[in-house]
């Protein structure tokens, strides 16, 4: 505790009830336990937060990774879509570029005439 043996703590009890005198040595003692008691209390109150704060800490991680593989998922099927969205415009262009020239040989038979 603290450090101190057993020599030194009954040198200081000894100094205290010299000079407290042996009335109000109990009251002194009554009132360090309480502070003691107190003190306990807070650290282990402060010591529940910080447990409490670290789950959190978890809990956190845990979605940031769902939503980064969500995200991912998305991300994939976006590009595939897109992909075959590019797939269909091309493949639709080059029938449209197939058809034009057609069509304008046939315009241009009818402008002939």
């Amino acid at each position: 505790m603290f450090g101190i043996g057993m020599p030194e703590m009954i040198l200081i009890l000894a100094i205290a009830l010299i000079v407290l005198g042996p009335k109000k040595l109990p009251d002194l003692a009554k009132s360090l336990g309480r502070a003691m008691r107190e003190f306990k209390k807070a650290t282990s109150e402060l010591k529940e937060s910080i447990d409490v704060d670290n789950e959190l800490t978890d809990v956190k991680k845990a979605f940031d990774e769902m939503n980064n593989d969500i995200r991912k998922t998305v991300d994939v099927v976006n590009i595939d879509f897109d992909d075959k969205a590019q797939d269909v415009s091309t493949s639709s262009t080059d029938k449209k570029s197939k058809k034009e020239p057609e069509e304008e040989e046939d315009k241009g038979s009818l402008k002939n005439d």
